[in-house]
């Protein structure tokens, strides 16, 4: 009986060192009642803090938008040569055709669509943009990147049968290249190829070729004078009094329609 109680008195004492649990009581006021308040002051554990999400931040490759023709040049000339090796296409037919078509990265297509070569949907699947051409609101492809458009241009050069005349010429010979493209349909402008040549010359992106194959481009004789880039300010009637003709010649020479101008683009100014 004496072990029993000792092992009470025992258990008793342990819990109640054990427990931090404090209590006290407290008469409520106008209340013949008490109160016991229970506190308790066991360490709680510090409750796990909660990790910061991870913020990821997907840097986007600033776009580097051409000032002047040069600048579109020295942007566009390595992607031009590098198609160059891969599809047999001159660099200086893809940078003429680049800065004829885009007016040196300033038209619309190349700015809201990064269509650089004009290329219209056809039978293409992707995004698309509509922009009034040869007819009213045509369809127009529509790129990410500026580079999946010369990329493309490349592919629809080679894929097509109608371009194969191309690619049995000399790869050096940007003259019969340009005229080629316009014979094969690429363009209906029928100053096409002398536009593309007069690029060519006077920017002298024939040496894009030739750091490519190694060899001397065939040059011809162009006057890169025949042709005006459009700047800010010009019109057809100032236009036509420097080169000394006409406005309707101006239009009859580019197959202009109206009086509009967009910067960078090429027109020709005196007729061979």
């Amino acid at each position: 009986m004496k072990k029993i109680i000792w092992l009470l008195v025992v258990s008793m004492f342990v819990f109640s060192c054990g427990s931090s649990k404090k209590t006290s009581s407290k008469r409520v006021k106008g209340s013949t009642k008490t109160e016991r308040v229970v506190k308790d002051t066991r360490t709680k554990p510090n409750s796990p803090k909660e990790t910061p999400k991870e913020t990821v931040v997907i840097e986007k490759t600033p776009e580097r938008v051409p000032t002047s023709t040069d600048d579109y040049i020295a942007i566009f000339a390595p992607i031009a040569q590098e198609e160059m090796r891969l599809y047999g296409i001159p660099a200086s037919i893809t940078l003429a055709q680049g800065i004829l078509e885009s007016a040196s990265g300033k038209g619309r297509l190349a700015v809201e669509a990064n269509n650089h070569f004009g290329i219209k949907c056809h039978e293409w699947t992707g995004a698309r943009i509509y922009h009034d051409d040869d007819a009213s609101q045509e369809c127009f492809r529509k790129y990410n990147d500026a580079k999946y458009s010369y990329r493309d241009h490349s592919l629809f050069l080679t894929g097509r049968s109608r371009y194969q005349k191309l690619f049995q010429l000399n790869i050096n010979d940007y003259q019969s290249w340009a005229k080629e493209l316009r014979a094969a349909g690429y363009a209906t402008d029928r100053r096409y190829p002398e536009k593309l040549i007069s690029l060519i010359e006077r920017y002298q992106l024939y040496k894009y070729d030739e750091v490519v194959t190694g060899q001397t481009a065939s040059r011809v004789a162009v006057k890169a004078e025949d042709t005006h880039i459009i700047i800010k300010g010009d019109t057809l009637y100032s236009l036509s009094k420097r080169y000394q003709t006409t406005v309707e010649e101006l239009k009859r020479l580019n197959n202009l329609t109206s009086n509009d101008l967009t910067i960078g683009e090429v027109l020709i100014v005196k007729s061979n």
